[in-house]
């Protein structure tokens, strides 16, 4: 017979299955590995370098496309005076630390303002070849690093321009809450800046500044060890099936220090969207290092679980004997005994009866071979059928080991190490929930203002009276701008003018409402409006919708939960998954967290984080309003986020997981072995027990042809042998009255 036919492949491989679930369960449900922090603070910071490295990538980008946008605009105007452009372009964006218009033929400088710009480093690899006039970081007397971008102001009626802005690579102006720290990296691992670290001088004790100076070590060692990885390519670097982060991200683990150990993420610059459009920052080195010293766990649960992982283990060793040995007495050996004894009789071995086994199909099969063995032997020519067959047969055996193995995989899969209300979050998670969410406000905050500020530089370019050359204006910016769905122009008297997308919506020009609003209450979407007047055209603005998708994909950030945006009165703006226009937040708790957070503490309203238990439900939430500077810091926003504790790596939800693993994978060795069973043996069996009745009966025209090359099969072709036997008998039977009637032959 194959080795992987009958009755023992199937019992063998759920022994095995058995054994090795036992193992990985002494392994899984046993002591975790001494970790020092846990997963879910480490992953924490991970997350927390990728929105800084999004907010730096995001604000050099847009730096250099603000300038690059400004000397288009420029240039197809009339010539403007080097003093006149740099007044203008500080008056529109302020982001720069320095900015010089320079006369391409004679050197000169003929503007400058802010921070001096030196130009050694200005040749003719820099504005000519193929990467002319490309974005580069340049080394100050002071040993400070600038990302020089360059521009070229080329009029008719004059000498060419150029117009270099520098800005620093400074660390992003974000919450990073108290002892985090983050720096920004060259591909060297050299640290171009650092945020975070206190002042040696503003230290009261010698053990503070010992401290600092172990932690001002620990990120050169990490940075430098960031560095390297982040050369790898991103699909390398990443684990296999994970995605998210464009990027190359991930963790590192210091040294400790005074019960503290060092714990960092990393995330290099990278495009937004890679196959769709190329980011400056992206092209420059650089990384971001967010160091976070956290308190090292200690979970006193974990004392004796390597003897309680062994005693789940040594439960399901002893159930799955059993079980085996239940296939093997009610299944398996009444099976071996009637292929033995049909082997017998089709062998011709009549001499004694059959052994018949005690219940099920095989007492069927077995009854139904003693009377075809007694036909054959010349007794009981008219036997009756057997009896039997009303009893339930192998189902009752694979039912009895499926219930035994139940009693492990259930309680293992439903009760086991199941987690409640009280279960400890580390504060750290709470604190980079709060101040992740306060840096996806000023992210929102930002693009709020960056829009605002765009519309005030295309204003400057429209001429009202000239209806066709404003529509074409319009309908290049809004080609240039993908945050926007509409650019229009309304006049003193709310008629729109010039118009480019969608279709307008109203525009008060009350001066008590915010140059950022929304409305369209009762509409699908809300209408998110960006206003700037229109020099020289009194009453007359320029109002751009932004896109509420523009800002959706601003808030989808993993690790955040559920994030939404929502004006004063708690009404949902934008979300990162689906949402109603103006909907009230889930639940009570959300609602007062975002009120206590617009109550002005000092200099105005500050971020907020809770853990909300309700019940066996741990949820970490926040809320941060909107603040800093910008138009849009008035408008009285605050971005709200929630997520369940449950999908953090923790040691008792991952315990919990492991839990239900085991008893899943229990569950499935069930399914297959005995579906196993049930599919290549029970079912035939059945089958064969109504054929040897039938053959019993006296049958013997069905020809029984063997489905599978096992146990069932053997006992098959045995009956048909059997069949074969009793058929010739019976003509022998016919043919020997024939011969001795009187007169019979010839004379």
């Amino acid at each position: 017979m194959p080795l992987l036919g009958g009755i023992r492949p199937p019992i063998a491989l759920l022994c095995l299955l058995i054994l090795a679930l036992a193992g990985l369960t002494a392994k899984v449900l046993g002591p975790g590995d001494d970790a020092l922090v846990p997963k879910a603070v480490l992953t924490s910071q991970q997350y927390f370098a990728e929105d800084g490295a999004i907010a730096l990538r995001a604000s050099v980008d847009e730096r250099v496309t603000d300038l690059q946008r400004t000397a288009a605009a420029l240039n197809a105007g009339p010539r403007v005076e080097p003093e006149r452009v740099l007044s203008d372009l500080g008056k529109t964006y302020q982001k720069w630390t320095g900015t010089t218009v320079l006369d391409l033929e004679s050197g000169d400088v003929l503007a400058a303002r802010g921070e001096r710009i030196p130009l050694a480093w200005l040749d003719k690899d820099v504005l000519t070849g193929e990467h002319a006039l490309a974005p580069r970081m340049v080394r100050l007397e002071t040993g400070d690093v600038r990302l020089m971008t360059m521009v070229l102001l080329d009029w008719k009626d004059g000498p060419q321009q150029l117009l270099i802005a520098s800005n620093s690579l400074s660390v992003p102006a974000i919450n990073m809450g108290p002892f985090r720290t983050m720096s920004v990296v060259a591909r060297d691992g050299e640290v171009l800046a650092t945020a975070g670290f206190e002042e040696s001088e503003a230290l009261n004790s010698d053990k503070q500044r010992e401290e600092l100076a172990f932690l001002q070590k620990q990120m050169s060692r990490l940075a430098d060890q960031a560095a390297q990885r982040t050369e790898e390519h991103p699909v390398s670097a990443r684990e296999p099936g994970s995605r998210g982060y464009p990027g190359v991200s991930g963790t590192l683990l210091g040294d400790d220090y005074a019960g503290r150990v060092t714990t960092a993420g990393y995330a290099s610059l990278a495009s937004s969207d890679p196959e769709e459009k190329d980011s400056v920052a992206a092209g420059l080195g650089l990384t971001v290092v967010a160091m976070l010293p956290v308190v090292q766990q200690q979970d006193a649960a974990e004392t004796g679980r390597e003897l309680y992982g062994l005693v789940v283990a040594g439960a399901l060793v002893v159930l799955g004997l059993l079980a085996a040995a239940v296939l093997w007495a009610a299944v398996q050996r009444p099976l071996l005994r009637l292929f033995l004894e049909s082997r017998r009789l089709a062998r011709g071995d009549l001499t004694r009866p059959v052994a018949v086994p005690r219940w099920g199909e095989a007492a069927r099969i077995g009854a139904a071979l003693e009377r075809v063995r007694a036909r054959l032997g010349g007794v009981g020519e008219g036997a009756g059928t057997g009896g039997g067959r009303v009893r339930f047969g192998v189902r009752v055996p694979l039912a009895v080991t499926a219930v035994v193995l139940l009693l492990w995989c259930v309680p293992v899969g439903l009760l086991l190490n199941r987690t409640d209300g009280s279960v400890s979050v580390p504060a750290t998670i709470v604190n980079d929930q709060r101040d992740r969410t306060d840096l996806i406000a000023d992210r929102v905050r930002r693009a709020l203002n960056e829009a605002q500020a765009d519309l005030v530089s295309t204003s400057r370019l429209i001429d009202v009276d000239d209806a066709k050359a404003t529509g074409d204006l319009l309908t290049d910016a809004l080609a240039e701008h993908t945050r926007y769905q509409a650019l229009y122009v309304v006049d003193a008297d709310g008629q729109v003018a010039a118009r480019a997308g969608g279709d307008p919506h109203d525009w008060s020009d009350d001066a008590d409402l915010p140059l950022v609003r929304v409305s369209g209450e009762g509409d699908k979407k809300p209408v998110i409006q960006a206003g700037a007047l229109v020099p020289e055209h009194k009453g007359a603005t320029l109002v751009g919708e932004v896109r509420v998708e523009f800002l959706n994909s601003l808030l989808n950030r993993p690790g955040l939960g559920e994030v939404r945006v929502v004006d004063a009165d708690a009404r949902t703006v934008a979300a990162s998954d689906g949402f109603l226009a103006f909907e009230k937040l889930p639940g009570d708790a959300l609602t007062d967290l975002v009120r206590a957070g617009n109550v002005r503490v000092g200099a105005g309203p500050v971020e907020n984080g809770l853990l909300l238990r309700d019940g066996g439900d741990v949820t970490v939430a926040a809320a941060a309003p909107f603040s800093g500077g910008g138009i849009a810091s008035g408008i009285g926003w605050t971005v709200v986020s929630s997520q369940d504790a449950d999908r953090f790596e923790i040691a008792a939800y991952e315990r919990e997981d492991r839990s239900v693993l085991a008893g899943l994978l229990g569950l499935a060795a069930i399914v297959v072995c005995l579906g196993w069973v049930y599919l290549v043996v029970a079912r035939p069996l059945r089958a064969l027990a109504t054929s040897a009745e039938k053959l019993a009966d006296g049958d013997l025209k069905t020809v029984h042809y063997p489905r599978y090359q096992d146990e069932v099969g053997a006992v098959v072709r045995s009956l048909e042998l059997l069949r074969q036997q009793l058929q010739a008998r019976r003509q022998n039977q016919a043919r020997r009255p024939a011969e001795s009637r009187p007169g019979a032959g010839g004379r």
